[in-house]
């Protein structure tokens, strides 16, 4: 699947109203997030970022489609609370695996990112596929 390149990223969400679209404030945060890490010159999110950007909204779509929160399949499948939140945005095996079945999907068809096209998982995983700040701050912990 080719990502087009004439389409804004925010194009999504056009439609997002909320009482503080006015003060700049009216997108999510995890958007936000990936927006302060495009390039500081030309304002543009590299390829990678904006792939796995489409990735994690077409999944939250999906969801929101099949009328399930993450905190429920979570609990439906015995995850700890948070993990298939994390999975959405961070290579995590059970909760990848438990979002996809609540989807009745396989794993490999919601992250194209983390896994080769015969379906087998990607290992180590591509550090594109971790969320900046996380990658960041251990580097500068150490």
């Amino acid at each position: 699947m080719r990502i087009s390149t004439n389409v804004p990223i925010l194009s999504v969400f056009a439609d997002f109203n909320t009482p503080k679209k006015e003060a700049g404030q009216g997108l999510p945060s995890w958007i936000k997030d990936t927006l302060m890490h495009s390039d500081a010159v030309t304002g543009k999110v590299d390829y990678a970022e904006r792939r796995r950007l489409e990735e994690v909204a077409r999944i939250k779509s999906k969801l929101i489609v099949a009328k399930l929160t993450l905190a429920e399949i979570d609990k439906l499948y015995g995850l700890p609370a948070g993990t298939a939140g994390n999975a959405v945005h961070e290579p995590h095996l059970a909760g990848e695996r438990a979002i996809a079945a609540a989807l009745r999907t396989r794993p490999h068809l919601l992250w194209r990112t983390r896994y080769h096209g015969d379906g087998r998982r990607k290992t180590p995983q591509p550090a594109a596929n971790y969320r900046h700040f996380r990658r960041n701050q251990t580097g500068a912990a150490a």
